[in-house]
């Protein structure tokens, strides 16, 4: 990419109900409606990012399983069938990619792109061995101590926390972070940590075998969360496969501070595919 040319890009929240449940969508492009944009500059490929998390009913929606319908759901209800799709994962998000992959094979997916992937032995990796205990066992008191601490906190309170915090960190953001001292948020994200560290395990060979071909791997070496042995059993394992090792010393939660690199090295490794699908 040419770092010089700086284009600027519409971004605008919204909010859907898909499973049952209120979800937040961030929309990047000028684009707002899919479906009924006829127009000759409607995309021919949409790029749809799954983050560590945080039509029908879903059980269980805010489990791990839930959490895998739940997008499966929304590309089969609001991404018109016939467009392209390249999944970008991260952490557990490349899980819930491989899943997608291997309950959806009627998706038009060209490309799939994993980021410090958490895919297996997430309770055997360093963070994994403290994060299991937690919230497996003590997952309980933790919902507890949410509510009594933050629960009374005026949102004025939880809105100056979190821009000290960005501050701090040198990020911005144009959307309201405050559910991130929400204790209904916190707890279900315990939840959901505490069903990764249990299900997470084997890694799914079969599904990366049969797609191997779209995918792109990337490790770090300082992930704590998926150390740099997960990497060379992967390249053990698919010694033709397309699997890289950061050499940027990049951490694994990479959008505090890292976020540009990261998207830099994205942007440039979709090039071609991109290329094929001009607008």
């Amino acid at each position: 990419m040419d770092s010089e040319i700086k284009e600027e890009i519409p971004v605008h929240e919204e909010f859907i109900l898909c499973c049952g449940v209120e979800t937040q969508v961030l929309k990047c492009g000028p684009w707002t409606d899919l479906f009924n944009d006829q127009s000759a500059n409607r995309p021919k490929l949409l790029i749809f990012v799954i983050t560590d998390p945080n039509a029908q009913e879903v059980k269980d929606i805010y489990g791990l399983c839930g959490q895998v319908e739940h997008k499966l759901a929304f590309l089969r209800t609001h991404v018109p069938k016939e467009m392209k799709l390249v999944l970008i994962g991260h952490s557990i998000g490349c899980y819930i990619s491989l899943q997608i992959l291997k309950l959806a094979p009627e998706l038009p997916i060209i490309r799939s792109l994993l980021l410090f992937p958490t895919i297996e032995r997430i309770s055997e990796s360093p963070n994994g061995r403290i994060a299991t205990p937690l919230f497996c066992r003590f997952r309980y008191a933790l919902y507890v101590s949410a509510y009594l601490l933050l629960k009374p906190w005026p949102e004025k309170i939880k809105s100056l926390m979190i821009r000290k915090y960005l501050q701090m960190m040198n990020l911005q953001t144009e959307f309201s972070l405050l559910n991130l001292l929400e204790p209904f948020c916190l707890v279900n994200a315990a939840y959901l940590a505490s069903q990764e560290m249990m299900e997470v395990v084997k890694r799914d060979n079969e599904t990366i075998k049969e797609h191997l071909s779209k995918l792109t791997f990337y490790y770090g070496t300082v992930d704590a969360w998926c150390p740099k042995e997960y990497y060379e059993d992967m390249k053990k394992d698919f010694p033709e496969g397309d699997i890289r090792l950061c050499e940027k010393k990049i951490p694994h939660a990479f959008v505090l501070g890292f976020h540009q690199e990261m998207a830099d090295m994205v942007a440039d490794w979709l090039k071609d595919d991109l290329s094929k699908y001009k607008y």
